[in-house]
């Protein structure tokens, strides 16, 4: 068990950095999410989804 840890310690060292970049990306949306950020950057005027993502902040208004 040793000797395959000591062998392949990159890889898992590696493994572990990505999983660690990808739980702060996910931590970071899903607060984005709660404290109504979007995402797309907000202009609208060049996407062609214009209206549709922003609809329901629009009602509220």
């Amino acid at each position: 068990m040793l000797s395959w840890l000591s062998a392949n310690i990159g890889t898992i060292l590696i493994t572990f950095l990505l999983l660690a970049v990808v739980a702060i990306i996910v931590i970071k949306l899903r607060k984005d999410k709660k404290k109504g950020v979007s995402s797309c950057g907000g202009n609208c005027a060049h996407c062609q989804l214009a209206g549709k993502c922003h609809a329901s902040q629009q009602k509220k208004i």
